[in-house]
């Protein structure tokens, strides 16, 4: 949360000449609920299937962009099966950087409405730790903090 997939996957599918999907979109479409309403009634292990079958579908998809939500990559090996099937990139961020970008948007997230700065940034380090070794795994780690409308391409020649 925070590093900005949700910005950069449209900006860099275009420059790209690709498509680009937000799995935590294609869960809400497909339960007809946010993913919010769909952890506080199913609850996490039920919202983690889920999220592994949306992500297994989109093979269907060659050439694409695709914005995972955090959680991803740390459940029902999916980083495993996303590096086995495309290439996977880490946008890496500090906890500053992160908290900073989220409570740009705070009023977009309502979960996080209530929560104060200092228990916000204390949650984003905790989440850091507990998935870095996930994302790690990722075949390219980009900085997010220097991350522009053509770093993918830089990377990856236009198709």
């Amino acid at each position: 949360m925070g590093s900005g997939k949700t910005h950069w996957a449209p900006i860099w599918a275009a420059v790209q000449g690709m498509p680009w999907f937000d799995l935590d979109e294609i869960i809400v479409q497909t339960h007809n609920r946010s993913v919010e309403e769909i952890f506080e009634k199913s609850g996490e292990s039920y919202f983690r299937l889920q999220e592994a079958a949306a992500l297994r579908t989109m093979i269907a998809n060659e050439h694409c962009i695709i914005a995972c939500g955090g959680g991803t990559p740390c459940f029902d090996d999916n980083m495993a099966w996303m590096n086995e099937h495309g290439l996977t990139i880490y946008l890496s961020a500090g906890p500053q950087f992160l908290l900073d970008n989220i409570m740009k948007e705070k009023d977009k997230r309502p979960l996080l409405k209530k929560v104060n700065q200092s228990e916000l940034l204390f949650f984003i380090e905790q989440k850091l730790s507990e998935r870095q070794a996930f994302y790690n795994q990722a075949k390219l780690i980009l900085h997010a903090e220097t991350l522009h409308e053509h770093s993918l391409r830089e990377i990856i020649p236009q198709t």
